[in-house]
């Protein structure tokens, strides 16, 4: 099966690292999310149509944890 993100375990983000993100839709508990490179980016206290730089705090399978900074 192909992976939808590159290579198996690649991931477009590491944890720790600081990104920029474009907030595009609001998730059912109120957190932001973004994508980079197709990995779903879940970021509490972020608004659609923001660009919020984010550390990331948790990278899995398919989604990937930031706080803003």
């Amino acid at each position: 099966m192909r992976e939808e993100h590159g290579d198996p375990g690649r991931r477009p983000v590491t944890e720790g690292q600081i990104y920029e993100v474009a907030i595009t839709d609001i998730g059912e508990r109120g957190d932001g999310i973004g994508k980079i490179e197709g990995l779903v980016i879940i970021v509490p206290d972020a608004t659609p149509g923001e660009t919020v730089k984010v550390r990331i705090t948790r990278v899995e399978r398919k989604v990937a944890f930031g706080r803003k900074v």
